[in-house]
């Protein structure tokens, strides 16, 4: 995904009222508040409770599922005819956390901010996105 593909799909999010969390390598990226390096997906958290208004969205924009061996009920791949990628990630907030895959977050690690392009955007902390990308190995699709 290239930063003008990122920047138009956060937009087209908030026009919607769709809160967006940014993680993975544009996460990162947008903590430090500049690309550092091409990326092949982008990787958005939404609550639970958005998923039909954000499918319907990523579909207007030409987007379907893509069944990978780990999609899940809270993680599914959307790809477009020119293999843009996106990794949707839903979230279920209870009482004072949030839940993915069945594991409990406090709700600080949301508390990133940066930027992409010159779109504000909300992301996990610094620490949450070390603490969430160790013990495996990056999946770089080609």
């Amino acid at each position: 995904m290239e930063q003008n593909d990122v920047v138009d799909f956060l937009i087209a999010t908030e026009s919607i009222g769709i809160t967006v969390w940014v993680g993975g390598g544009w996460g990162v990226d947008a903590l430090i508040g500049s690309q550092t390096r091409p990326h092949n997906d982008i990787d958005i958290y939404i609550d639970k409770r958005n998923a039909d208004g954000i499918i319907k969205l990523l579909a207007s924009k030409g987007f379907a599922e893509d069944k990978m061996e780990y999609t899940t009920e809270s993680h599914t791949v959307w790809k477009n005819s020119l293999d843009k990628v996106v990794d949707l990630h839903l979230l279920e907030f209870k009482e004072e956390a949030l839940y993915f895959e069945g594991e409990a977050y406090p709700l600080h690690v949301l508390n990133g901010e940066g930027t992409i392009g010159e779109v504000a955007v909300k992301c996990f902390t610094a620490e949450a996105q070390l603490l969430f990308h160790q013990g495996y190995e990056p999946f770089h699709r080609r």
